[in-house]
């Protein structure tokens, strides 16, 4: 998992290589929610400047349960909200799901991925898909590859992020480039 910074207590500074003057502005976190991998990925956004500050994958192993998995996704949100204390959480919508059953698996994974938020107090919005792909590479039909490196380089990563993780860094990125304009329309987070 790579971590460039991190910050001890309530108070969060601007990201050290920013000059002083530039205001910190929101910490995001993206979920690229799954059963097995879940992608996380945690960005700030100082100005117009976005900057990776922790990003990885959640994995549960195909032999453990169901229920084990859903509890060990919580327990690593929870772990990550509390370590960096993101203002908002962002996560991908539900799309087409060609089978029933990794569609439900998938909303038990949201299920959890919204509760834990709600119950640390922390707002989640969702983006469609396309609408992510579109943030971040210019197409709402990108390819997973074209995603990772789009995101490696707008955060300027040293290398490229896994797949999963790579996903939630994008998801991060399209809320960071949204967030103005839901504000402007109040949309309320779910």
């Amino acid at each position: 998992m790579y971590t460039p910074s991190s910050f001890d207590g309530d108070a969060r500074p601007a990201p050290s290589h920013l000059p002083p003057r530039v205001a910190y502005t929101c910490r995001i976190l993206g979920v690229d929610t799954a059963l097995r991998a879940t992608g996380v990925g945690v960005v700030d956004v100082c100005g117009s400047r976005l900057s990776a500050v922790h990003y990885g994958t959640l994995r549960n192993p195909a032999s453990r349960p169901l229920s084990a998995c859903l509890l060990a996704i919580e327990e690593g949100l929870a772990e990550l909200l509390t370590a960096h204390r993101p203002e908002v959480v962002a996560v991908e919508g539900v799309f087409f799901a060609k089978f029933a059953r990794a569609a439900l698996l998938l909303g038990h994974a949201r299920g959890v991925v919204i509760a834990t938020c709600a119950r640390l107090g922390v707002p989640v919005f969702e983006y469609e898909p396309r609408r992510v792909k579109q943030a971040v590479v210019g197409q709402g039909g990108a390819a997973k590859e074209q995603v990772q490196r789009m995101v490696q380089a707008m955060l300027q990563l040293p290398e490229l992020p896994p797949e999963d993780a790579a996903d939630a860094l994008a998801i991060a990125i399209c809320h960071a480039q949204n967030r103005t304009r839901q504000i402007a329309l109040g949309t309320a987070p779910l």
